[in-house]
């Protein structure tokens, strides 16, 4: 019988050893790159990519070279390769298919969070089988799902409360979409972008524009990622309320005004990040429990509609400035490998 290293090296036979990753080479630029992958251990498996997902907010952030320097250490991704600001490889909305692997996975669909890169080599314990009523397609937004169940999660909304969302990117989208599941609670998605009521629409959410929303809410959930949303979301509240802050802004000062009813009234302003389980939740649940809940909750296919657009991996260097840029109206972007 063969030793289990050899056995490992006969079923690589056949299976390319090298893969195409995009990495951020300088500010706004980026390029694909040949690397070679190593053999499989026993451990580990090897994927085939079909999808992935880019995720606007933090990925803008890195490809535009805009992470501070003091969040270097902190805001790496699982398996990103390079540093902060570039060249550097990132990502982390991959499905695809077993290869190689444990018999449990072996030509199982999978979701890893892995930058875009047309086949890897992880540990078997770093991906999750896409449930069978979840298309791969849809499975890209799992991440975001994730940072939206987290989000929800900080907000603690409760039986009868009104609460505004402010920003209806994907993230904000997918955090409306989950409060309008709790029985009794009032939502309001708020975009500065009317042409985001038929998203909302199609989610089952109530959509306003800003000088439309309603004031006196218990809490404001902000993702719109701009200190116009932050400060609207003070306005919004009322007396007592909470603002849990979603976005990420990456370099650059805020300015919010602090001086107004902030003090007055008594606000809460929390922060939500999706690297940290909230307090309460961390002795009976951890990263994996939270990533298959939020794969679980893609089955509705009105979720679709986040896919905004989709294109060929291939295309990715050209298509970046275009996708990372400011005035984007991108929702999530699927990426599509070939086969």
């Amino acid at each position: 019988m063969s030793a289990p290293d050899e056995v490992g090296k006969n079923r690589y036979v056949g299976k390319t050893t090298w893969a195409t990753a995009f990495w951020v080479t300088n500010p706004a630029q980026g390029e694909l790159r040949r690397e070679q992958l190593s053999t499989p251990t026993s451990d580990e498996v090897y994927v085939r990519t079909l999808y992935s997902g880019i995720s606007r907010g933090t990925e803008s952030l890195v490809f535009n070279s805009r992470v501070p320097e003091s969040e270097f250490s902190r805001m790496r991704a699982p398996f990103q390769s390079g540093e902060f600001p570039a060249p550097v490889k990132y990502g982390y909305c991959s499905v695809g298919c077993v290869e190689q692997g444990p018999d449990a996975l072996l030509n199982k669909t999978v979701f890893c969070l892995f930058p875009h890169q047309d086949y890897y080599i992880v540990p078997a314990s770093a991906v999750l089988e896409v449930p069978a009523d979840v298309p791969a397609k849809r499975a890209v937004l799992a991440a975001n799902m994730e940072t939206a169940i987290n989000g929800v999660w900080d907000a603690e909304p409760m039986l009868g409360e009104r609460i505004s969302v402010i920003g209806a990117g994907v993230v904000g989208a997918l955090v409306a979409y989950l409060c309008t599941q709790i029985p009794g609670v009032a939502v309001q998605l708020v975009d500065i972008n009317p042409e985001r009521r038929q998203l909302a629409e199609q989610l089952g959410v109530a959509f306003c524009t800003p000088e439309d929303a309603a004031q006196d809410q218990d809490c404001v959930i902000h993702a719109s990622g701009q200190s116009a949303g932050l400060r609207q979301a003070l306005e919004l509240v009322g007396s007592e309320g909470r603002i849990i802050e979603m976005s990420w802004f990456g370099e650059g000062d805020v300015a919010i005004p602090l001086g107004g009813a902030f003090h007055s009234q008594r606000l809460t302003l929390k922060a939500s990040q999706v690297g940290q389980l909230p307090p309460k939740l961390r002795p009976r649940w951890d990263y994996q429990r939270r990533l298959r809940l939020a794969l679980s909750l893609l089955v509705d296919e009105r979720l679709d509609a986040l896919i905004s657009g989709e294109s060929e991996f291939a295309q990715l260097p050209a298509l970046a400035p275009r996708l990372f840029g400011r005035g984007s109206v991108e929702l999530c972007h699927r990426l599509r490998y070939p086969s």
